[in-house]
């Protein structure tokens, strides 16, 4: 498939930015990247991208964002096992059947589940942060049944649009199963991972995946997180978040207007 130079550059450039973004505020990429890759394209007279297809692009993009980012975290020993295990099975048999199950949805479908997810992001980015950061990690207690369900969920909505879930994953296991916030972070990007496998597999074989928009988002995110997770040590992250939220709702309120005027 031959693809024209100037939508390679847009599709870097939105790569680039929303993996930057990311990066700095620390949530998943996708919950910036789909309304990216949804709207911008044809904005600029490119191809417009249907819905199985950004979320697609988004789930292959994940899959590699989130690999690079457990390097970075599997030297400290925060990554619970046990916790990996339990939420990582769940989660990756949830996104296997939403990112394969995506096939059969409408994109209006896809676009509403995107829709609420990035609402449930913005509200859990303000849910005032618990967990006990003491010093033992490895004795780490918490519920297993409640651990596995809301795994299973979270995998079956991210795998519909693509996202990896990290986003709501992390939130939950703060506010819900009370993990100290380091092993959270850490243990998320592992679970994300999987989750993301998960993900992938089912757009392979739901036949979805473009692989040239897919690599170009992939190189662009590699190179521009990295970037992000360095600016955020160096400026106000509150100011940031505040930013960020403002995008996703204005992106909601832009999707929920394109389903009800339908």
């Amino acid at each position: 498939m031959h693809m024209e130079f100037g939508l390679i550059v847009l599709l870097f450039a939105i790569g680039f930015i929303g993996s930057m973004i990311s990066g700095m505020v620390g949530i998943g990429g996708s919950i910036i990247k789909y309304p990216m890759l949804l709207y911008i394209p044809p904005a600029f007279g490119f191809i417009a991208y249907t819905a199985q297809e950004v979320s697609a692009i988004s789930a292959v993009q994940v899959f590699f964002a989130t690999l690079s980012g457990m390097f970075a975290f599997r030297k400290g020993g925060l990554i619970n096992g046990k916790l990996v295990l339990y939420m990582g099975v769940a989660i990756v048999i949830g996104s296997f059947a939403g990112g394969y199950g995506s096939k059969f949805l409408s994109d209006s479908a896809i676009n509403l589940t995107y829709a609420i997810l990035a609402l449930i992001a913005a509200i859990m980015m303000f849910l005032p942060k618990k967990g006990k950061d003491n010093g033992d990690y490895s004795k780490l207690e918490f519920n297993k049944v409640v651990a596995f369900a809301l795994a299973g969920i979270i995998g079956i909505v991210s795998g519909i649009v693509g996202a990896a879930g990290a986003f709501i994953t992390v939130p939950v296991m703060l506010v819900i199963l009370k993990i100290p916030t380091r092993v959270a972070i850490a243990s998320s990007l592992a679970i994300t991972f999987i989750s993301s496998i998960g993900t992938t597999a089912g757009k392979v074989m739901g036949g979805h995946i473009l692989v040239d928009p897919s690599i170009i988002m992939v190189i662009a995110s590699l190179i521009a997180a990295p970037l992000g997770a360095m600016i955020s040590k160096k400026m106000n992250t509150k100011a940031l978040q505040w930013i960020l939220i403002a995008l996703i709702v204005a992106t909601v309120v832009k999707i929920w207007l394109d389903i009800l005027s339908k």
